[in-house]
């Protein structure tokens, strides 16, 4: 890896202006482009401590060899020349979106002498006018059939086209009126594409004065008792209205707009498109990306701009842009869509009504794409046994892991110290094998010790399970193991590998709790949140697995479900505690009868002073359950008033318990 320090520009060398930068590696291929107000400042920023680094931004410049940059006069040029390099040379530092799929559009090829309606997937051609993109395709052939009704566009290809011209006779379209037979002669070419461009105005939404004018001339020929063309002109009516209800209005004022949804999490991100215009969705798509490059949801916003608008021009860019988030250079990117739609256009964040409500829609689309991206990945048995063999190879196992364990500690500023482990078979989550601890031994915040802990715990366990069939003998103080009932026991079963949420100082402590219990059949590695590095026991430098190994990527859902599970559980048992009274520590009282008490005497402190005589009227309280939560209240505040087990009376104390003194007792699991 390289030191930045050696190519560092000298001071002053960096213009103080806009500008587009490029790092380089080794051998001359550029590896990360970006852009900014000022070259000086933000190429500053790359050459500080790399400890002080984002980790994938340290992962950039050592691994860089040289920097180079271009001043321009603005930001907006700064803008487009950044979209240009990284099309131009595909940096494996930059945020790429690509298609999950190609997503079908209709396009009109309104470039052709005779224009015609079709579905076209890939890139966009010019003088060809497209609506959508759509989901699937047969739902632009099906609106497209409902249209050609009213709009007899031709739809057949060049091949058919010629053939139909050369023998003098249409197709079976122009037979049944779906087509104007511009082919043999019906229609001119000056009729066909207006016929061509009034089908465009109507997907572009403009819907309500084309079907007032049908209306018009149906009541017309009604009136001239022309029936048969009334009747024709109802149902082309009634066809366009089924068009339009496949896209219902989410947007009542008829609005032109794309809404922009980001879902991210520490490794990917979903990006969720709407593409709305006249108040209607009129098509949707999505990507997925990995986040190489250190970016937040801001600047995953403005990546997906250029993706979105890079090539576009004209209408194809809307009069607004909704977004979760605003771009560091808001107003640059703003007049940069401005320049490439010819109008002003509005780049914002909904704040109320049913923009904001439509956002929050896009916004759960991208979160289930994000999680069915992540769940096909996982599910899929090819990608898991080549996850499980790159573990293998890269961690010198004797087979592949087909059990792994990992482990997590979490707390919250060294209160309420817990931990998980999570079971993967077969690279799936086992979740019916989930455990969690509680740390015992110590009190404070010690992610090392407390892993030790944990991991001794568990392995423990193990053991005991073993001795059952003599495989291991208890040691003096173990204790023996509880009578077989014939259920799965809970840690019968040893992993092939245990990871740890951590780096070196974790992954010694795990290796040395199993070589205190003699275990030396179960590998054990780390994985670090920094550099997503894999740790070894012994080892000073980690294992680097590259980024697009499924290796890496079983074992960071592995580590990530790990940290979910652990942070769960801490929340709960916080939760638990904050919420707990002195009523909890009566042994055998329900939730039930805790409430029936309180809502009795209205508050605990009224329940604390009365005699064991009145808690008994309240119902399903009998004597001894009322002496053992007399003497339970009585025990909660040490300074508080004491009772009389003569009479069972409440003794008043003259020094009441100082302020702040704590009722509360912790639990163990």
């Amino acid at each position: 890896m390289a030191d930045p320090s050696s190519y560092r520009p000298q001071p002053g060398q960096v213009p103080d202006s806009p500008g587009v930068y490029r790092f380089r590696d080794e051998h001359r291929r550029v590896i990360y482009v970006g852009k900014a107000k000022s070259l000086r400042q933000r190429l500053a920023n790359y050459f500080q401590d790399v400890a002080g680094l984002h980790p994938r931004t340290a992962t950039m410049v050592t691994t860089a060899a040289s920097v180079e940059w271009t001043v321009v006069s603005t930001e907006v040029e700064a803008l487009q020349l950044e979209y240009s390099w990284i099309k131009e040379y595909d940096p494996r530092f930059n945020v790429k979106y690509r298609d999950d799929k190609s997503y079908p559009s209709l396009a009109v090829t309104l470039n052709e002498e005779y224009p015609r309606v079709q579905v076209m997937r890939g890139p966009k051609k010019k003088g060809v006018r497209y609506f959508g993109p759509y989901a699937h395709a047969w739902a632009i052939r099906e609106t497209v059939d409902l249209m050609l009704r009213v709009f007899p566009v031709r739809t057949c290809s060049a091949g058919v086209f010629k053939r139909s011209a050369q023998i003098g006779r249409p197709c079976l379209l122009g037979y049944i009126g779906k087509c104007s037979a511009p082919c043999v002669g019906r229609v001119t070419p000056e009729e066909h594409r207006e016929l061509a461009e009034e089908f465009c105005d109507f997907m572009a939404g403009r819907t309500g004065a084309y079907l007032s004018r049908l209306e018009k001339e149906m009541h017309v020929a009604a009136e001239d008792m022309e029936y048969e063309k009334a009747a024709r002109l109802r149902d082309d009516i009634g066809a366009l209205r089924r068009a339009m209800e496949k896209n219902a209005v989410v947007l009542a004022d008829a609005t032109d707009a794309d809404l922009i949804a980001v879902v991210e999490d520490e490794l990917e991100a979903a990006v969720q498109i709407f593409h709305v215009r006249g108040g209607r969705v009129r098509g949707q798509r999505g990507w997925v990306t990995d986040k190489v490059e250190a970016v937040d949801t801001a600047g995953l916003v403005e990546h997906a701009l250029q993706q979105l608008y890079g090539e576009e021009k004209g209408e194809a860019v809307p009069k607004e842009v909704l977004v979760p988030a605003l771009p560091e250079d808001a107003p640059a990117l703003g007049q940069w869509l401005a320049d490439r739609r010819g109008s002003q256009v509005s780049l914002r964040i909904p704040q109320r009504g049913d923009k904001k409500a439509l956002m929050e829609t896009v916004h759960r689309n991208a979160q289930q794409s994000l999680a069915l991206h992540k769940t096909k990945r996982a599910s899929d048995l090819t990608t898991r046994s080549r996850a499980l063999e790159e573990i293998a190879e890269a961690l010198e196992l004797d087979g592949a892991p087909l059990r792994i364990e990992c482990f997590d500690i979490s707390h919250l500023q060294g209160d309420d110290v817990v931990a998980s482990m999570v079971v993967f078979e077969d690279g799936l989550a086992r979740k019916s094998e989930y455990r969690r601890f509680q740390v015992k031994s110590f009190e404070g915040q010690d992610d090392v010790r407390s892993m030790h802990e944990v991991v001794s715990r568990r392995f423990r366990r193990y053991l005991l399970e073993k001795s059952r069939t003599g495989e291991w003998d208890p040691q003096d103080g173990e204790d023996a193991p509880p009578e077989d009932d014939g259920k799965p026991k809970r840690f019968a079963y040893p992993p092939q590998l245990v990871v740890v949420d951590g780096g070196q100082p974790q992954v010694a402590a795990a290796k040395r709790a199993l070589d205190e219990l003699g275990i030396d059949d179960v590998a054990v590695c780390g994985l670090a949140k920094r550099l997503e590095e894999v740790w070894v026991p012994g080892e000073d430098d980690p294992v680097v697995l590259p980024r697009t190994s499924e290796g890496l990527y079983l074992l960071q859902r592995v580590r990530d479900e790990a940290h979910r599970f652990a942070i769960r559980y801490q929340r709960s048992k916080r939760g638990k505690r904050l919420k707990s009274g002195p009523l909890d520590e009566v042994p055998g009282l329900g939730e039930s009868r805790k409430q029936a008490l309180v809502k009795h005497f209205g508050s605990v402190k009224k329940l604390r002073q009365a005699t064991i005589d009145q808690i008994c009227e309240v119902p399903g309280i009998g004597r001894k359950t009322a002496e053992t939560v007399a003497a339970a209240l009585a025990g909660a505040v040490p300074a508080g008033p004491a009772v009389n087990t003569a009479t069972g009376e409440i003794i008043e104390d003259e020094n009441p318990a100082p302020a702040g003194a704590s009722s509360e007792r912790g639990t163990e699991q």
